[in-house]
């Protein structure tokens, strides 16, 4: 009798957990729901562990004590949910982050960009906009800045006026000058911004062929047809369906051997777009539209 009480008080531990991690199953798609429906945000097809963290981060932040509770905030206080997209959208980026991808496009991809009259490039996701300064320095750089259009798009508004501003933290910029010259960059990084407060002010004319808009991956559809798609450190948010959902709408966005542009962590692999794209370099999960049939 001595040794029965522990193991059945374990397994009724064990069936407790199980069914409070369902019902925060529940209150988390609930809560999503609520958002697609009310705000037109789909999140329903995001990695559920990566959501549920970002969520609960805002939970804490608003001081409630259940997703149910944050869901009742998010419906009732738009301001509620302005901050919770914060939370929700990608914003980890830098200036020239990974230096030998940079490396590798201007090196490598930019030959075969010189071949077209005009380029026209998609920077989806592009947060507050670091990499698409980044792009247009080293297009500006090997001259194919003045035929280029950057479409540079995000799903969180706040995060684009932000990048539309072109000020960045001036703390940054040791960092994003040895990012730059690993790079290949060609110049001084520090020509490229003034100096004001504790701000870095980015050359106007960088943007000058660049324009930032709203778009969902989940929900919008193509928009023109691309030499080259960045799309960087973001998919590895998205369910596996999604991620087959997202690369068929670059598939169908890229031009004849045109380039697509993945983060470190993801890859083509074991997804239903495999076949459909060549690997270019491989190492940077750089890779080329196979031809149209």
């Amino acid at each position: 009798m001595s040794r029965a009480a522990p193991a059945s008080s374990s397994g009724t531990y064990r069936a407790l957990k199980e069914k409070d991690t369902e019902v925060e199953r529940v209150e988390v798609e609930l809560l999503l729901e609520a958002i697609f429906r009310v705000y037109g945000f789909d999140f329903r097809s995001y990695a559920y562990a990566s959501i549920k963290r970002r969520l609960w981060r805002r939970a804490q932040a608003e001081g409630v004590a259940s997703f149910s509770a944050l869901q009742e905030r998010v419906l009732h206080d738009p301001t509620c949910m302005d901050r919770l997209m914060l939370d929700l959208s990608i914003q980890v980026t830098s200036m020239f982050r990974d230096p030998s991808f940079f490396l590798a496009l201007r090196r490598k991809v930019v030959p075969s960009l010189r071949t077209y009259p005009f380029i026209r490039v998609w920077h989806a996701g592009c947060s507050s906009g670091e990499e698409v300064f980044s792009l247009a320095m080293l297009l500006k750089e090997e001259g194919l800045y003045a035929r280029t259009r950057i479409y540079a798009t995000d799903l969180n508004e706040t995060v684009i006026k932000v990048a539309k501003n072109g000020i960045f933290p001036l703390s940054k910029m040791q960092e994003y000058t040895i990012n730059y010259q690993r790079a290949g960059g060609l110049r001084s990084f520090s020509e490229y911004y003034t100096a004001r407060y504790d701000g870095a002010r980015f050359d106007p004319s960088l943007m000058e062929n660049v324009l930032f808009s709203q778009h969902n991956l989940v929900t919008d559809g193509s928009f023109s047809e691309f030499h080259l798609i960045l799309c960087r450190n973001v998919m590895i948010y998205f369910d596996r369906n999604l991620q087959n959902r997202v690369l068929d709408l670059f598939h169908s966005s890229l031009a004849n051997f045109g380039f697509l542009a993945l983060g470190r962590k993801e890859n083509l692999r074991q997804t239903e777009s495999e076949p459909k794209f060549i690997p270019f370099v491989a190492e940077e999960k750089i890779f080329r539209r196979a031809d149209k049939k």
